[in-house]
């Protein structure tokens, strides 16, 4: 049986100033997540093409399209935006990789399992996961430490291989050190220079096993094909938005009107101008014109029939890139 290894826990980021006398199901309090969501897929976006010293709070604003008011609203400073995102990325990754991991029987089995998901989640949201394994070593000295805890739990995870190591291997705990260190230089490698990292798996298992299970070990998992990519990834691969992603350079501010009139759309397509403004709340029609047009010209909405008969109202829906960004919004 492989040895049980706690997780990396996940620290929750600090509520906005107020935020515990929101409603949660209210609109605008919910447009605060939602702002919070789009500034941290910013930040990680920016710090992976630029690193964090070159990321200011003005970059992050400008390419999220929030204001500054905002952005200090939900961050002390743009340190705190980071250790934000990166705690994210341990979330989304722990997520993914704790109930494969666990439901694991056997040392080799639980490695298997736990870094396919990671490979996984890697292919999904990529920028999250460069912040975590590459960005964040050019990171303050309070995230490096924080990023040196979660080392130790993957150390921990493999140095269990011990109990099930050759006679003659003779492992020890700083086998495990370097076994960790050569996985996560192998994916930092292909993170930075933007390439898939699922086709890893077979090599990367063998640099697992190899010093527990000996060469001819390491030999048959380096030969095994790749897993399949599946889900979001395999989306990804094929030009949709990764998880995250419809928030970033959408080149509008997501005000609460803009909330508001998306959620109305996606709740009945083929609305017209009135029944949108009816729902989202906006009483002045050249608003809700103005509004509409902007949300089409960005290509979050269409108009059914590109050429409406005379005298027929618009009738809008969403585009698909308008269900990704409608569906960030709806998620809790």
């Amino acid at each position: 049986m492989g040895q049980a290894v706690s997780l990396p826990r996940v620290r929750k980021p600090r509520p906005a100033p107020g935020a515990a006398a929101v409603d949660r199901g209210d609109a605008r309090g919910g447009l605060a997540d939602i702002q919070r969501e789009r500034i941290i897929a910013t930040m990680a976006r920016l710090a992976y093409e630029r690193g964090v010293a070159g990321v200011t709070v003005a970059q992050v604003v400008a390419r999220a399209g929030v204001s500054r008011r905002t952005f200090y609203e939900l961050f002390d400073d743009r340190d705190d935006c980071f250790r934000a995102a990166f705690e994210q990325g341990v979330e989304r990754a722990a997520r993914q990789v704790a109930p494969a991991y666990r439901a694991a029987r056997g040392w080799r089995e639980r490695m298997h399992a736990g870094l396919g998901a990671l490979l996984a989640f890697l292919e999904e949201e990529p920028d999250l996961g460069a912040l975590c394994v590459v960005v964040a070593l050019g990171a303050s000295p309070v995230l490096l430490e924080r990023r040196a805890e979660i080392m130790t739990v993957l150390v921990d995870a493999v140095d269990g291989g011990r109990r099930e190591a050759q006679a003659s291997a003779r492992p020890t705990r700083l086998t495990a050190e370097g076994v960790v260190g050569a996985v996560l230089a192998v994916l930092s490698a292909r993170l930075a220079a933007g390439e898939p990292t699922a086709e890893m798996m077979g090599a990367l298992m063998g640099i697992v096993v190899l010093p527990y299970h000996g060469l001819a070990a390491a030999a048959r998992e380096s030969a095994a094909p790749p897993p399949p990519i599946t889900g979001p990834a395999a989306a990804r691969r094929l030009g949709a938005p990764s998880r995250g992603d419809p928030l970033c350079d959408l080149d509008m501010r997501l005000t609460y009107r803009t909330v508001r009139t998306l959620l109305a759309i996606g709740a009945d397509p083929g609305a017209s101008n009135r029944r949108v403004a009816d729902a989202a709340g906006v009483t002045d029609p050249g608003q809700i014109s103005k509004l509409l047009a902007r949300l089409e010209h960005v290509g979050l909405i269409r108009k059914e029939s590109p050429v409406p008969l005379r005298g027929e109202p618009n009738a809008w829906s969403l585009t698909a890139r308008g269900e990704a960004v409608e569906r960030v919004i709806r998620r809790p």
